[in-house]
């Protein structure tokens, strides 16, 4: 392995690894702002029963979303180089 190449995939990695990270801090600003507003619509008398209903929904909409994921990258696995 060159040290051009070396340098290219070590950027590549810092670069990754980066995005991730931004990722979850954007993440988190979602987590919390969504647990305020169940907090504001169920109130916190019935908080289980919102962290609940909380994760059941982030839950689906995660499966939904990495569903559509995956169909977008066949697609693009089906198109030729």
């Amino acid at each position: 392995m060159s040290q051009q190449s070396l340098k290219r995939e070590i950027i590549q990695k810092v670069s990754e690894l980066a995005t991730a990270g931004f990722g979850l801090v954007a993440a988190l600003a979602w987590n919390d702002a969504i647990q305020s507003l169940f907090k504001e619509i169920f109130g916190t008398q019935s908080a289980i029963w919102a962290k609940f209903a909380y994760a059941v929904l982030v839950t689906v909409l995660v499966v939904i979303i990495a569903l559509k994921l995956g169909q977008a990258l066949n697609k693009i696995k089906e198109i030729p180089p």
